[in-house]
């Protein structure tokens, strides 16, 4: 087989087609956990999990591989990248409005843990907007969510941690 001519365009393009598993409204691309591609003899792929224990990162791996694969790439190496970790900071804004019109309140930007469990952020209802809201566990469906409740509008959610 002989592979097409390819640039990081391009294959960046077409990693923004690759669904997050655990969330499949975001793109990995949305997620901001691709660090870099490489076009050189084949294509390596940098990829930073969102963290260390996260039991989607080698199903991301292979769908990396296999929309390589699909569009007639036959070299494809993924890499990898823990240094710097994956922050909710680099989800981007069009992956935050996914989430948001999804039902699962996004990450505040540059938060933190302990600025949430100290009370000085209030999550915002993804369905109503309200700030009145209520934690009800630290764990919800995946360990990268908390569910909560809107006192407003009464409807659950989850809230995205921020990491």
């Amino acid at each position: 087989m002989v592979e097409p001519a390819v640039n990081r365009d391009t294959i960046l393009g077409w990693l923004a087609d690759v669904p997050d598993p655990e969330i499949p409204v975001l793109t990995i691309m949305d997620l901001g956990i691709v660090r870099d591609v490489e076009c050189d003899t084949g294509v390596v792929v940098s990829l930073a999990p969102t963290y260390s224990g996260c039991p989607a990162t080698e199903v991301i791996e292979s769908s990396v591989i296999a929309a390589l694969e699909d569009r007639g790439i036959a070299n494809v190496t993924v890499k990898r990248v823990l240094s710097p970790p994956w922050t909710t900071d680099w989800i981007s804004d069009v992956g935050r409005e996914k989430l948001r019109e999804y039902g699962i309140a996004p990450p505040e930007r540059g938060g933190s843990k302990r600025a949430l469990l100290q009370g000085q952020r209030r999550i915002s209802c993804p369905r109503c907007a309200s700030e009145n809201t209520e934690l009800v566990s630290e764990f919800g469906s995946t360990a990268c969510k908390a569910s909560y409740r809107c006192v407003d509008c009464l409807e659950p959610f989850e809230y995205f941690k921020c990491i």
